[in-house]
């Protein structure tokens, strides 16, 4: 199958040759765009010339690790990531998150659960079922404290400046705005971000979310913890 210049766009990075190339040809031939890289500095050449929907980023590699890789792109770049990893403890599978991967899928995979974690993840943007409609005019937006929420764009300004936000933070942020002032439970926005992380991880992605919005993420004035029962925003 062709790809067309309006394709998803999708930078695999894996040192594994044989695997690299495998995932190339499987995601060309169900309509992605696909770039490839070695290694942690290629993959850096790569997004500094070219703009990426999503990266598959694998942990162990040469030199800078994936953990690594990603934490350090994710200073200036929001670009979604699903981390390939062959540790699939839980605990591993949270420093995932804790360094703005968006999923992670734990080797060795199936192709078709792979396509369908991108396709998820490509998706996220859209509002969940716990989110509150976006409507027409000012109704689309939220403000709390000096930031503006867009629901349906998943953009947000603090200021008029924007905000880098990862494809969870959003869809956090979306659940919470979307019901400004009401507690959410942990269940809920694990629903809210789509895929199956559990209820630890919605902490951790909380705690990323709050060093981006508040002014002491230890002490947060917004992004309120409901004892027992969740999270709130609210603009206080």
């Amino acid at each position: 199958m062709e790809t067309a210049p309006d394709k998803p766009h999708i930078l695999v990075v894996d040192d594994d040759t044989r695997l690299r190339e495998l995932l190339k040809t499987f995601l060309s031939r169900n309509g992605f765009r696909v770039s490839t890289a070695r290694e942690a500095a290629e993959a850096r050449q790569q997004l500094d010339a070219l703009d990426f929907d999503m990266i598959v980023l694998d942990v162990m590699m040469p030199g800078q690790t994936g953990l690594e890789f990603a934490a350090e792109l994710r200073k200036t770049n929001d670009v979604p990531i699903l981390m390939l990893t062959a540790m699939g403890e839980p605990k591993d599978r949270i420093a995932g998150l804790e360094r703005g991967v968006d999923d992670y899928l734990a080797k060795p995979f199936e192709a078709r659960e792979l396509l369908l974690r991108i396709q998820s993840v490509l998706r996220r943007g859209r509002p969940a079922s716990v989110e509150a409609p976006a409507a027409a005019g000012t109704d689309r937006k939220v403000t709390f404290g000096p930031f503006e929420f867009d629901l349906e764009l998943g953009e947000l300004t603090q200021k008029g400046k924007r905000v880098p936000l990862t494809d969870a933070e959003i869809a956090l942020l979306r659940a919470l705005g979307g019901n400004l002032g009401e507690v959410l439970n942990r269940e809920a926005l694990c629903k809210s971000v789509g895929t199956d992380v559990n209820e630890r991880a919605i902490d951790v992605q909380v705690t990323r979310l709050r060093r981006k919005i508040e002014p002491d993420a230890g002490f947060p004035r917004y992004l309120r913890t409901v004892r027992g029962q969740g999270y709130r925003l609210v603009d206080a």
